[in-house]
This record gives C-alpha cells, sequence and structure tokens, in this order.
C-alpha cells in the first residue's frame, strides 16, 4: 500500500518574499519561485543552492557542475513584510467589498 502526502493549503504565494525560519539557510530572505503543493515545499531563490555533477554524455562533450535551488518544506519559511522589516505568520482578514486578504500577525496586535 502506497502511502500518498496530503497537500496543505499553503500560507505562502508564488512571488511572495519569505525569510527561512529552520535549516541551514536560516536568516535568509528571498522570493518563492515555484511552490509544489502536492509536496508541501517551495523553492526560494538563492536559498538551498545545490550542487549536481554533469558527467559528459557524447565524445568531446565536458563534464560541469550545475547549481541549482533545491525544495524547502513549506514550514520552515515565513512570510516577510519588507518594509517593517519582520518575519510573521500570516491572518486573514475581509476588507469591505467581502474580500479575503492576507494580513501579518504581528502587525494586527501592535495595533
Amino acid at each position: 500500500m502506497k502511502k500518498t502526502i496530503q497537500a496543505l493549503s499553503n500560507h505562502v504565494k508564488q512571488g511572495d518574499t519569505v525569510k527561512v525560519i529552520s535549516g541551514k539557510d536560516k536568516g535568509k530572505i528571498g522570493e518563492i519561485v515555484r511552490i509544489l503543493k502536492n509536496e508541501n515545499k517551495v523553492v526560494v531563490k538563492e536559498v538551498n543552492i545545490k550542487r549536481k555533477h554533469v558527467k559528459p554524455r557524447k565524445e568531446g562533450d565536458v563534464g560541469k557542475i550545475s547549481q541549482f535551488e533545491a525544495p524547502i518544506h513549506s514550514s520552515s519559511v515565513m512570510l516577510y513584510n519588507q518594509e517593517q522589516q519582520i518575519a510573521s505568520r500570516v491572518g486573514y482578514k475581509t476588507d469591505e467589498s467581502g474580500n479575503k486578504i492576507r494580513v501579518f500577525k504581528k502587525l494586527l496586535s501592535t495595533k
């Protein structure tokens, strides 16, 4: 029997600025490039850089070392506010027209 991973609703979206809160890249700030919804992972620009050694395929080709951004778990990142320079959990509010908007919980508690 194969175990399936249940996709959670993400607190971050593609294009958001996030701060890494755990792991070897703790404290780094970057933009979300891609979201892997079924694995609950995100790819953040300039975070979790991995190297892959590529062998030459044909005669005359040269091997190389390619670098890429590997995914990290979405629970390891927190939404980041660049104006206030704080990372905070996400809350939801409805505005006067009835649309659901995301707000920073730390900014709600200070007001």
